[in-house]
């Protein structure tokens, strides 16, 4: 068991004001595996004031001395990547090889990039006779999700302190165990006490008071979209800056001339990855209607001889959901499906055999079916991929963009001008074409009801600055 009883406010480990706390339950074992204090409103306004305090010295730091800081803590989160990948697999079963190589190693790598980016970019330029200085947003409120629990939080903490601001984390109260290692790390690093805290707790209690508080200037979030547009209402009071990075339901459109057996596999495999508790999932599987019912063979294929079990276990390929409310809301959609009318290809209800205990969802491949149906719209954030065929290219499109959402995106065919072309006209914030990896150094975020901010690389880093005009003499020299 571990007992964490304080945060970590303005530079030190704090006793929480309140009595009560959370406990971490293991999603694979449902056994009770931490215990961290719940904090409450008034930690929540220590946290506030000890990030107002830290915030003049610190936005007026040069990058230089920022980047040196920032390089301490990549190497502090780089020497403890078993126990991160250890730590996320026990708080939301993760399977060893995704946990060691994506939940450590993605946080890892974009702490660095930010060390990196404080070498080059430019927080000053000239227009004309303007001069733009580009600074700190202030205290930022960082709210973050359980399913990619540190690299959410170091996508928006690096950011936010390479510019300059302050940050009060909040970490899902599904996942919090990630966010003490990383302060440990941040107080390693030696950054200003202040700088950085951390208050655990739930979103109707630390959350709201965050996102309400009048000392927080901006809220960087991920999470749902209907707590995306709770925070936006709160947050108008202030009239706050708020980055929004929500759900998905992301459309893979595989054109007639693609490899069709690697594409689905590939499509169907990337879904069952984390469970399916991915934002950019790309959960809607597109086919033309001549190859569709082969597709629905291979899907149901892929689904099946994926290794579901223990996440410790090297062989294991899909882990358990993260919580039990998880799980049954993935098998309420499912039920849901069924009722609709939607094929029921493999997967369903029933937990996975030989595994009656951990919160486990039997990966689930559904066909037939119709965009009114709810899981055609709705993200179910579990491991079920649907098969929808189209009748042209413009059909696709017409499918694909037929959503909320527009967060992510796939398009696969033999000709990389025809993906092109086609990943052009879609109405989503991020298209992989032809199985284009991630880069940490592009944009991340969506269009629609998918979010308004984005992070990762110079475009995350300038979500945390706001410009300043300084109109010279025309006669200034440059």
């Amino acid at each position: 068991m571990i007992r964490h009883k304080d945060v970590y406010i303005d530079g030190a480990w704090r006793p929480c004001s309140g009595d009560e706390v959370t406990e971490v339950v293991n999603p694979a074992t449902e056994q009770v595996i931490a215990t961290v204090p719940a904090a409450t409103e008034r930690d929540v306004d220590t946290a506030v004031a000890a990030a107002r305090a830290a915030l003049p010295a610190w936005s007026r730091t040069a990058p230089a001395e920022r980047r040196v800081l920032l390089e301490r803590l990549h190497q502090g989160l780089a020497k403890r990547a078993d126990e991160i990948a250890e730590l996320i697999t026990a708080e939301m079963g993760a399977p060893r090889q995704i946990a060691t190589r994506i939940q450590a190693g993605l946080p890892i790598a974009v702490s660095e990039s930010y060390a990196r980016l404080l070498e080059t970019y430019e927080f000053e330029e000239r227009i004309g006779n303007a001069l733009v200085v580009k600074e700190p947003l202030g205290v930022v409120a960082a709210i973050t999700p359980w399913n990619y629990p540190l690299h959410q939080v170091v996508a928006k903490v690096a950011a936010a302190l390479a510019a300059g601001c302050t940050v009060v984390l909040k970490p899902s109260e599904i996942t919090p165990l990630n966010a003490y290692l990383l302060a440990e790390a941040v107080d390693s690093a030696g950054f200003p006490a202040g700088v950085f805290n951390l208050v655990p707790g739930t979103g109707a209690v630390v959350g709201e008071a965050l996102v309400s508080h009048p000392g927080v200037d901006m809220v960087s979030f991920t999470g749902s979209t209907r707590a995306g547009k709770r925070i936006g209402e709160l947050a108008a009071a202030t009239v706050k800056k708020v980055a929004l990075e929500l759900g998905g339901k992301s459309a893979h459109i595989i054109l007639p001339d693609a490899d069709l057996k690697s594409a689905v596999r590939a499509g169907v495999a990337g879904v069952m990855r984390n469970s399916g508790q991915t934002c950019t999932a790309l959960t809607r599987l597109l086919v033309h209607r001549d190859s569709y019912e082969r597709a629905i063979e291979v899907a149901r294929e892929t689904a099946e001889s994926t290794v579901v079990g223990d996440p410790t276990d090297e062989r294991t390929q899909m882990g358990p959901v993260a919580s039990a409310a998880q799980r049954d809301t993935v098998r309420r959609y499912i039920a849901e499906a069924v009722a609709q009318g939607a094929r029921l290809v493999t997967g369903g209800i029933e937990p996975p055999v030989g595994l009656p205990t951990g919160y486990y969802v039997r990966p689930t491949v559904f066909a037939d079916v119709t965009e009114d149906m709810t899981i055609a719209q709705e993200e179910i954030f579990g491991p079920v991929i649907v098969l929808m065929s189209y009748e042209d290219e413009e059909d696709a499109l017409r499918i694909a963009n037929n959503s909320v959402y527009g967060l992510s995106g796939a398009v696969t065919s033999a000709s990389e001008e025809r993906a092109l072309a086609f990943a052009r006209r879609l109405e989503t914030g991020m298209i992989h074409v032809n199985s284009g990896p991630l880069n940490l150094l592009a944009p991340f975020g969506g269009y629609k009801q998918s979010g308004n901010g984005r992070e990762l690389g110079v475009h995350g880093l300038e979500e945390f600055l706001q410009a300043k005009a300084l109109y010279l003499p025309a006669s200034a020299p440059n």
